[in-house]
């Protein structure tokens, strides 16, 4: 029904759905049907962008009159690891019913803030000036700050994601929207400005895609952020490097997500960023962290999360089959237990050990008996880490860091050896029972959060490769999205290990 009110009447779905809300609230009904012969669009007047004083002062009063509901603070707080204190400083709130967009813009009016010329306001047709949200459109609605300070502009996190017609199944749909009024009589774009949250004087500045991602890191960091709202939507940079190197800021930090190394557009924009910052003679790197988080907001809240799990504890018989001590530490964890005297847990089980290892134990010289009950029950397995290598001249691998469908989609059945560096190879124990899904699980948390000194490589993430070998056997693992599956490898065509 959507679809055909649109077609008939020569506007788009958004236009149409908007239609048929107002007309359901009112009792109006739908304009009166004129068939039209080549239809085409009218020429919409727009507003001269207002000062950007008077943009920040009627965003700001607006921002005042909102609210943020329930379900979106709790969405700030438990998914975005933000508190309250922070959500309020940064100034969220929620996107208002279309029914109040009228009576916001009249109590503005009412204030002496000025609407026109400011992204989102324009005329309705009823003469009266409104400001563009709508149900579609609800969600949190974030403010946008020049390195000034100043409020000149606002984003939607959407509550539903919009999807593009006949897009893709594994196509996800635009989660972020400007408030803008540009296609509305009497509107204005919103330009999409940079968003600027710490600093403006840092020595130096990370430049990351999205709004609400630069909060929530600058929150988690106490860094200095500059977002954009696109990965490819950098342009607006070049004013900005130039205002931050006359207020001394040395070093630009390009953090944008993981995907800039499998996505060709994320890519050009790191480029653009590094290109501009030579420009303005700032030094400038490459941020990387874990790829299991596309964003650096994602990783830095892992990090958070884990430390505050602490480290998984195990008893003595997992850490001696895991070949994670030896024998000798017993003694330690026997006069751990007698400092402790935890409540109702006895030795043979704060040990871990079964009856025949706990009487062993206590025998004279049991500690070599013990050891022997031990090395029985354990295996010995050969474990190396394969992970693509990027270099100067081929900066992008459509299947980095991402599952075996991205893999086949790229056109390969297995995984390119060739494209692989071997980044590590150990030797590990395991009980002789333990599957090797379960070894590979325990290697990938091993190397999933601070990473060893010796290791040579990035912590293991989908599109790397493992290969479990012992006297009998290689077999070989890709890591996709959440577990190990079997692949053939050509491991000879894999450049060496670098030191």
């Amino acid at each position: 029904m959507l679809a055909l009110y649109a077609k008939v009447y020569g506007i788009s779905n958004a236009d149409a759905y908007r239609e048929i809300c107002e007309a359901l609230q009112t009792g109006d009904y739908a304009p009166e049907y004129q068939s039209y012969q080549n239809r085409q669009p009218q020429e919409i007047a727009q507003s001269v962008r207002a000062p950007r004083q008077a943009i920040h002062q009627t965003l700001s009063m607006l921002f005042s009159m909102l609210s943020l509901t329930p379900k979106h603070r709790a969405h700030l707080r438990e998914v975005r690891g933000l508190t309250d204190d922070q959500i309020e400083r940064f100034g969220f709130k929620s996107t208002p019913p279309p029914y109040l967009c009228k009576s916001l813009t009249a109590r503005l009016l009412k204030q002496g803030c000025t609407l026109q010329g400011v992204p989102g306001f324009y005329l309705a047709e009823d003469g009266r000036w409104t400001v563009r949200f709508g149900t579609r459109t609800a969600g949190i609605l974030i403010p946008a700050r020049s390195a000034d300070g100043l409020v000149c502009g606002a984003q939607i996190r959407l509550d539903i994601p919009i999807r593009e017609e006949n897009a893709p199944a594994d196509k996800e749909g635009t989660k972020y929207l400007w408030l803008s009024s540009s296609s509305k009589p009497m509107g204005t774009s919103s330009e999409s400005p940079i968003h600027f949250v710490g600093d403006p004087c840092s020595r130096v500045v990370y430049v990351t895609e999205g709004l609400l991602k630069a909060d929530i890191c600058h929150a988690l960091m106490n860094r200095t952020f500059a977002a954009t709202a696109g990965a490819n939507n950098v342009s607006k940079l070049d004013e900005l490097f130039a205002f931050l190197k006359k207020n001394g800021t040395e070093e630009i930090i390009e953090a944008q997500d993981m995907d800039k190394y499998r996505n060709v557009h994320v890519e050009k924009g790191a480029s653009k960023i590094y290109l501009m910052a030579r420009k303005h003679e700032l030094q400038c790197r490459r941020l990387t962290w874990n790829p299991n988080y596309k964003g650096l907001d994602d990783w830095q809240l892992a990090l958070r999360k884990n430390a505050a799990k602490g480290p998984k504890t195990m008893t003595f018989r997992e850490r001696y089959l895991h070949g994670v001590c030896e024998v000798s530490e017993i003694d330690a964890c026997v006069e751990r237990w007698h400092k402790a005297q935890p409540d109702g847990v006895p030795l043979q089980a704060y040990l871990g050990l079964l009856d025949e290892e706990y009487h062993a134990f206590l025998q004279p010289g049991g500690n070599a008996r013990l050891a022997e009950l031990l090395n029985a029950q354990r295996k010995q397995l050969g474990c190396r880490i394969y992970q693509l290598e990027f270099t100067n001249t081929e900066k992008t691998k459509p299947f980095a860091f991402s599952g075996i469908d991205a893999l086949h989609k790229a056109g390969f059945q297995q995984p390119p050896a060739s494209e692989y560096r071997l980044v590590h190879d150990e030797t590990l124990y395991c009980p002789k029972d333990e599957p090797d899904l379960a070894v590979l699980e325990r290697v990938f948390d091993h190397y999933n959060g601070k990473l060893p000194a010796d290791y040579l490589g990035r912590c293991i993430a989908p599109s790397d490769v493992l290969e479990l070998y012992d006297a009998e056997k290689r077999r070989y693992y890709y890591r996709d999205m959440k577990q190990f599956v079997p692949v053939a490898f050509s491991p000879l065509l894999a450049r060496p290990i670098q030191k």
